[in-house]
């Protein structure tokens, strides 16, 4: 446990000497951890420069974790609902030291060109459940994260006056929508489950297919997704302070860009 507890504090990929001062161990029985670790997959090794990094078997434990937690158990029957309810489909993301981190994801009646699932982590400026996490986190929280996927190219390289755009945009509405940002062919919705201090919980999204995101459809839908959230929190003890619903005239820019 001291071996992946070194991995994790590094947050990062961590050379064998790092694991080995950082879990207080000789470097040849760290070696012998890290190779029982990995045949159990709580631990790979890159094949080009021999640093080690958490395993799948490591990100679905701590997934399952976060799943585990009285507020996603809570929300889950809502989200469930929403889904029938909308005929889409929903997805329920919690913050992690990765990133935007997909706990629960319930498929609705459309097919989508979509592979991402329970324990995916998704990029902060494509996806619509990335822009809300910019919006309501503290950048303190989201600036290493940020840095860290646009320097692995797994989200794009925007200005930080163009992010910092974003944000406001997303916190203004209260929402966030993409189109053909992440998948070509998709568009996303996703809002804010928010404590009555206004700290964000998690955050649900709505995915569905783009040829089917029309102005009137797309209002409905976020009133349908806002009012969840709302609901959510409300069952989570919070009351929100939202004003906002949404009307095709203020529906966010949807792209890449603002």
């Amino acid at each position: 446990m001291r071996v992946l507890e070194a991995i994790e504090a590094r947050g990062g990929p961590a050379s064998l000497s790092e694991v080995a001062a950082a879990s207080g161990m000789p470097a040849n029985k760290a070696h012998r951890y890290l190779v029982s670790l990995g045949r159990a997959g709580f631990v790979v090794q890159d094949r080009l420069n021999g640093v080690y990094d958490l395993g799948p078997a490591a990100r679905r434990l701590g997934v399952e974790a976060l799943r585990r937690n009285d507020e996603v158990s809570i929300a889950s029957a809502r989200v469930m609902a929403l889904r029938d309810e909308t005929g889409h489909t929903i997805n329920l993301s919690v913050w992690s030291e990765s990133g935007p981190t997909i706990v629960r994801w319930d498929t609705g009646r459309h097919a989508l060109s979509i592979t991402f699932r329970v324990g995916s982590v998704l990029p902060l400026l494509e996806s619509s459940v990335g822009r809300v996490f910019l919006a309501y986190l503290p950048r303190a929280q989201t600036r290493a994260v940020l840095a860290q996927q646009q320097r692995k190219q797994e989200t794009g390289g925007m200005p930080a006056a163009e992010v910092t755009a974003i944000a406001e945009q997303v916190s203004q509405a209260g929402f966030a929508y993409t189109t053909a940002a992440l998948v070509p062919g998709l568009a996303a919705l996703a809002a804010p489950v928010l404590a009555v201090d206004r700290e964000l919980l998690m955050v649900v999204g709505l995915a569905l297919p783009a040829r089917l995101a029309r102005e009137r459809t797309l209002a409905r839908l976020t009133d349908e997704l806002t009012t969840a959230v709302d609901e959510i929190s409300a069952s989570l003890g919070q009351i929100p302070e939202r004003t906002f619903r949404a009307s095709g005239d203020h529906l966010p820019a949807p792209g890449g860009r603002l």
